[in-house]
């Protein structure tokens, strides 16, 4: 069988190509670190490591909107606190007015201290998170959650709780209607008792002239009991923001494990053995370099040569 020069020749040329393609490639993947640089190097890989990037990236999504659900609550837990520390200047302020000796004028003093707390308390209800919306918003509000209203504060935004994508239960805001207008009353099973109402009819009591001892013992007595009641459901509430707190790092240590495992799947999945990759550029280094010079040999078989 006769096996012409240009047939030699041809196939030394396609040998030397594969072998530049496969050093090439070799090298690429050295170089990024990635045994998968395309879905055409190994498809099932590929998919692999998509679908793994996928829940890595809702990973970070969720952690995003659990950091944002875990300061929504820091601030309503310390805005919780401030109103616990104002209910018990309330109470010292209206233990204080029960004195025997006070006149009617330093009654009505005291009362407007408990006015000017009560302001400052509302102001507590209405604080915002930094980002224009308001802790104790609900599901939503536009404008300030709690107002004055001739009959007393209201409550203008939507009853509820916004709730963070974080794919498990975890709170944006606090219901404030709940909170600070809606406390269980025990002395009147089934109904409930607003705190900016208790302060309010303390206050307009001691601001009542020619009271006799009895009544403002009374006013007193009643005060007392009534803000006791409030102090301990805004209490709760802050126990139910810790409580919630809790529950986001445990979130927060889930969402952590489970970034964490979709990257060793798409590491798994697309990176490189390092050990192996050298070992095979070498290996492809060698057959490029006997690639090359069985080319130079074929260089020379042709008749041009001899001709010369």
């Amino acid at each position: 069988m006769r096996v012409a020069t240009l047939s030699t020749f041809d196939a030394s040329v396609s040998q030397l190509q594969r072998r530049q393609q496969a050093l090439s490639t070799a090298q690429e993947q050295l170089t990024s670190g990635k045994r998968v640089l395309r879905a055409s190097d190994d498809p099932a890989a590929a998919a692999t490591a998509e679908r793994a990037l996928a829940a890595e990236s809702r990973a970070v999504s969720r952690q995003r909107a659990l950091d944002a659900s875990r300061h929504a609550m820091q601030l309503a837990e310390g805005a919780l606190g401030d109103a616990g520390e104002m209910m018990q200047q309330v109470r010292e302020q209206i233990v204080a007015a029960g004195n025997g000796s006070y006149t009617d004028a330093e009654r009505q003093i005291a009362a407007a201290k408990l006015r000017t707390l009560r302001d400052d308390l509302l102001a507590v209800a209405n604080r915002q998170d930094g980002t224009g919306r308001f802790v104790f918003g609900g599901q939503g509000s536009g404008s300030l959650p709690l107002l004055d209203a001739p009959g007393g504060v209201i409550y203008t935004a939507t009853a509820g709780q916004l709730q963070a994508a974080t794919g498990e239960p975890t709170a944006l805001s606090v219901d404030g209607r709940l909170a600070f207008l809606q406390a269980p009353d025990p002395v009147n099973p089934g109904t409930t008792i607003s705190v900016f109402d208790v302060i309010d009819q303390v206050a307009t009591d001691l601001e009542t002239p020619n009271q006799t001892p009895a009544q403002i013992s009374a006013t007193i007595s009643n005060g007392i009991g009534q803000v006791d009641i409030v102090s301990d459901h805004l209490s709760s509430w802050r126990a139910e923001t810790g409580q919630t707190l809790n529950r986001i790092d445990a979130v927060e240590d889930r969402l952590a494990q489970d970034k964490l495992d979709a990257q060793q799947e798409r590491s798994n999945a697309e990176d490189l053995d390092m050990l192996a990759a050298i070992s095979d550029f070498q290996s492809q280094q060698t057959g490029y370099d006997a690639a090359l010079k069985t080319y130079s040999i074929v260089q020379r078989m042709t008749l041009f040569d001899y001709v010369k």
